[in-house]
C-alpha cells in the first residue's frame, strides 16, 4: 500500500507525464472544479487520460453537463495546443467512444490501450481495466446495476458530509469504507490487480497503469508495477511522473480546507 502525497495548489510545475482517470463528467458526483484546478498547476509533456472520462451511461439517461465540467474540456484542449501529446484512453462508461479507435485530432489521439516508456526504459501498458472486470465483460446487467448503487451512496455521501461539515467534521466517503470493510469488495479488488499483472506478464510489460475501480494504488502485484489512477468523484487522484522518471501518486487537497500546510510525504518511487 502507497499513500498519495499531498497536493495544494501553487506555482506551476514542469513534469514528464500526468495520469488521470474515472473523471466521470456528465455526473453530479464529478469533481471537475478541482480537476481543473490540479490540470492548471503542471506542464507535462504527456497527459493520459485513463478513461471514463465521460460518462456515457449517465448521459445516456438524462442531460447534466454544467460549465465545471465543459472547462476540463477545455483544459485538455488548451494543454494540447500548447504541445502536450495526449492519449485518451477509452473505457467502459465512455464505450461509445471505442468505436472512433486510432482517431487522431490534432495533438489528441484516441485509443483502447497504449504504451508509455518511463525515462529509465519501462514499457508500461496503459489501460482502463473494464477489461479484466468480469461483472463489467459477463454481466452487463449487474455493472449496470452495480452503477446504480455506486451513484446512489455518493447521494448519500453527499447528504452525510452536509451534516457532517456543518458539525465541524471532515470528509467521509462511504464507498471507501465499503470497498475496505465488505470481504467481498475487498477480494474484488485484489483479483482485478492479479487479472491486470497477469497480462502483463503475457506480454512482457515492467508495469500498467489503470483506473476502473476507483482505488489509487501503486504496488508491486507478481513481479509487476501496479499503478492505479483512482478518480475524481471522491478521492481526487492522479499519477505523476516526474523529469527524474519517479512516478507518484497524488491527491488533491482544497487549499480552502488548510489550517497549517502539511509536511508532503512522497509516495513509493518506482
Amino acid at each position: 500500500m502507497t499513500s498519495a502525497e499531498a497536493h495544494s495548489p501553487g506555482s506551476k510545475q514542469r513534469v514528464r507525464t500526468l495520469w488521470i482517470s474515472d473523471v466521470h463528467l456528465g455526473t453530479r458526483g464529478c469533481q471537475a472544479d478541482k480537476l481543473t484546478a490540479f490540470l492548471k498547476e503542471y506542464e507535462c509533456d504527456n497527459l493520459y487520460l485513463v478513461g471514463d472520462i465521460i460518462d456515457g451511461w449517465r448521459l445516456r439517461k438524462s442531460m447534466y453537463w454544467p460549465q465545471a465540467h465543459t472547462n476540463v474540456v477545455r483544459r485538455v484542449l488548451t494543454m494540447s495546443k500548447r504541445g502536450t501529446r495526449v492519449t485518451y484512453v477509452t473505457g467502459n462508461h465512455d464505450e461509445f467512444l471505442r468505436r472512433y479507435a486510432s482517431l487522431e485530432l490534432g495533438n489528441i489521439h484516441l485509443v483502447d490501450e497504449a504504451e508509455h516508456q518511463t525515462l529509465d526504459g519501462r514499457r508500461l501498458l496503459v489501460i482502463h481495466g473494464d477489461q479484466f472486470d468480469v461483472i463489467t465483460r459477463c454481466h452487463r446487467w449487474l455493472a449496470f446495476l452495480g452503477d446504480h448503487a455506486y451513484e446512489f451512496s455518493l447521494t448519500l455521501n453527499r447528504w452525510l458530509n452536509h451534516w457532517r461539515a456543518r458539525y465541524g467534521y471532515g470528509y467521509w466517503s462511504l464507498s471507501s469504507y465499503l470497498k475496505h470493510k465488505v470481504k467481498k469488495a475487498v477480494n474484488f479488488i485484489s483479483d482485478f490487480e492479479d487479472a491486470v499483472a497477469h497480462e502483463c506478464v503475457k506480454r512482457d510489460y515492467q508495469g500498467v497503469v489503470c483506473g476502473h475501480i476507483h482505488h489509487a494504488e501503486i504496488r508491486q502485484v507478481n513481479g509487476i508495477t501496479y499503478h492505479n489512477c483512482g478518480d475524481w468523484v471522491e478521492s481526487c487522484t492522479a499519477l505523476i511522473e516526474h523529469l527524474d522518471g519517479r512516478i507518484e501518486l497524488y491527491s488533491w487537497v482544497d487549499p480552502l480546507t488548510i489550517v497549517v500546510p502539511a509536511t508532503p510525504v512522497a509516495a513509493a518511487a518506482v
